[in-house]
């Protein structure tokens, strides 16, 4: 049987399914009820030193549906919910109660600050003496507080994602993820910002957040969705619909660090819903899978499900353990210009094979010698 437990950047996970930061982590209550179904760690909701700036508003998500109206599908999710907005010091006392209550467990902080050394260092001292095991940094919420340059205004600038990470390594000391935006060109450009040691220095990476989007128009109403108070703002896109790109860039994101960080995580993130989703993560370079949207959308006993397809895939393959195959597909990514060299070659091969032409010296025989050598003689 399968062996699903991961060691990534020293934490030990039962198993590599993680909760990603959001409603699903929002307080102490929903965080022990993940722990309770066998999520492999819980990353909280983000949290800043001042949440009294935090307003949410309602509604605040939109679906988009796919299929007959008696059987729909929801394929895509876009939420315009900011971080936590509850106190600073309520959190801390939340860590320590959880931590308490599940001392082997991977609690992870989100935390996100504006441009400010002093804020990201006192929040990371803070949290880190609150027993919290790792942090991952919110460099991507792509809606919501832009004009404090803080999400996605922030990880879009990988210098300043450079200087920002190089102040939480000095003083953090355990694991750090960043969480990289996909509202850019290059996903690779701030990564490798987060990661170098001229500054960085981070364990690993977290890809990829929401992208921006606008949801749909209400055609009866002509307002965009979801509407509040007949207005609304772009909001970030989640769900299965994101998969692709999601996979794409951790491809990108993977095969630099292979090449330049090797020893370096990465965290997958989106439309995971199955196992078999999960893997195609693991597959691509991910050490770890997120899941947010898929636990709103399913419950935190979805947890089961994940473990057991993930368990038959591996079993299927003969897998023992996620090692044994994450990263193998990376191998076959490579340049377009490359496909045509290869399928060039491979129609050659296979004219030459219905031609008889020998291709192998090990083809040759000594009953047909004469017969193939004529068959190597060109036309010309």
């Amino acid at each position: 049987m399968a062996d699903l437990s991961v060691v990534v950047d020293g934490l030990r996970l039962p198993n590599p399914f993680v909760i990603g930061s959001g409603p699903p982590g929002t307080n102490a209550n929903v965080i022990c009820k993940a722990f309770d179904e066998g999520w492999g760690a819980v990353i909280a909701k983000t949290i800043s030193l001042d949440a009294s700036k935090v307003i949410n508003v309602a509604p605040r998500y939109a679906r988009m549906r796919v299929g007959p109206k008696t059987d729909q599908t929801i394929v895509g999710w876009q939420n315009i919910e900011l971080i936590s907005d509850r106190p600073f010091d309520t959190w801390i006392e939340e860590f320590k109660q959880v931590k308490q209550k599940y001392p082997d467990r991977v609690l992870i902080a989100s935390i996100m600050e504006e441009y400010k050394k002093d804020a990201w260092v006192e929040i990371v001292e803070r949290c880190q003496d609150a027993g919290v095991d790792a942090f991952e940094l919110n460099f991507s919420c792509p809606h919501g507080l832009p004009e404090r340059k803080m999400g996605a205004a922030m990880g879009q600038d990988p210098e300043i994602l450079r200087e920002v990470c190089g102040w939480v390594n000095t003083v953090s000391k355990i694991p750090v993820w960043a969480k990289m935006t996909p509202n850019i060109t290059h996903i690779e450009e701030p990564a490798r910002a987060a990661l170098g040691s001229a500054g960085g220095g981070c364990e690993g990476i977290a890809a990829i957040n929401t992208i921006l989007c606008v949801m749909g128009v209400d055609l009866k109403t002509l307002r965009p969705e979801p509407t509040v108070e007949g207005y609304t703002t772009p909001g970030g896109y989640s769900c299965k619909a994101v998969r692709p790109i999601a996979l794409r860039m951790v491809m990108e994101c993977a095969r630099m660090m292979k090449q330049e960080f090797p020893g370096r995580s990465v965290s997958g993130i989106g439309g995971v819903e199955t196992g078999e989703d999960a893997a195609q993560f693991i597959l691509l370079g991910a050490s770890t899978v997120q899941v947010c949207t898929g636990v709103m959308i399913h419950g935190y006993a979805m947890c089961k499900t994940l473990c057991d397809g993930l368990s038959a895939f591996m079993d299927s393959k003969g897998f023992k353990s996620i090692e044994e195959f994450r990263g193998h597909s990376l191998q076959y990514f490579t340049t377009h210009a490359d496909l045509v060299q290869r399928q060039a070659a491979a129609k050659a091969a296979e004219r030459n094979a219905a031609k008889g032409m020998v291709t192998k010296d090990a083809a040759w025989s000594g009953d047909k010698f004469v017969e193939q050598s004529s068959k190597l003689v060109s036309n010309d």
